[in-house]
């Protein structure tokens, strides 16, 4: 049984699992199918990711293109990050805009990122592990990413500017505004 957090994006949700704990520790379902599409969307996950970042760490804001479009679902098993969904769906009332949440190994908090919208963490703790499932296979060929620092959005990543961490990769994305391309709201990447 999982509890489905609304934002104010439709389709991007946070979603708390129920957690059983007692002196010995803590069980809960990390995943579970039948209650995943009931309560959100059937989504077919074909690939896990985990990576390890230091405190000040962003990364994003990534996503792939086209066909090869990716759904995430992603948690921190250990350490503390905030967790960033941008809409980039041309057309979209929401469009350019984004949420957040903090996901964190204590909060047991996932947060799924429909296709159509680039994605980012900022790592808050001393360290942390970040896991996601993807619906769509990685292909470097449709690789995609705006600038996490781009005015326009606006996204208050949690970090004083002197303690930030960044990729020589993501500190040359373009501006959203001037991004070659993104996703058209009209068009179901689900169904292509």
């Amino acid at each position: 049984m999982i509890n489905v957090i609304q934002t104010s994006i439709p389709g991007a949700v946070i979603i708390e699992p129920r957690v059983f704990g007692d002196s010995r520790g803590y069980f809960f379902e990390s995943w579970n199918e039948r209650d995943f599409d009931a309560a959100v969307r059937p989504v077919h996950w074909v690939q896990d990711n985990e990576s390890k970042s230091s405190y000040g760490v962003i990364r994003g804001l990534h996503f792939q293109t086209g066909r090869f479009a990716q759904s995430k679902l992603v948690r921190v098993v250990y350490g503390r990050v905030l967790d960033v969904a941008v809409d980039i769906r041309r057309g979209s009332p929401t469009f350019g805009r984004y949420v957040s949440c903090e996901l964190s190994g204590d909060n047991h908090r996932q947060f799924f990122i429909p296709r159509g919208f680039a994605h980012g963490f900022s790592v808050l703790s001393r360290e942390a592990v970040f896991q996601y499932h993807c619906d769509n296979f990685y292909e470097p060929s449709a690789e995609g990413a705006i600038a996490w620092n781009d005015p326009a959005l606006g996204i208050d990543w949690g970090l004083p500017a002197s303690d930030i961490i960044l990729s020589d990769k993501d500190k040359r994305h373009p501006l959203l505004a001037d991004a070659p391309e993104l996703f058209d709201y009209s068009i179901d990447y689900y169904a292509i």
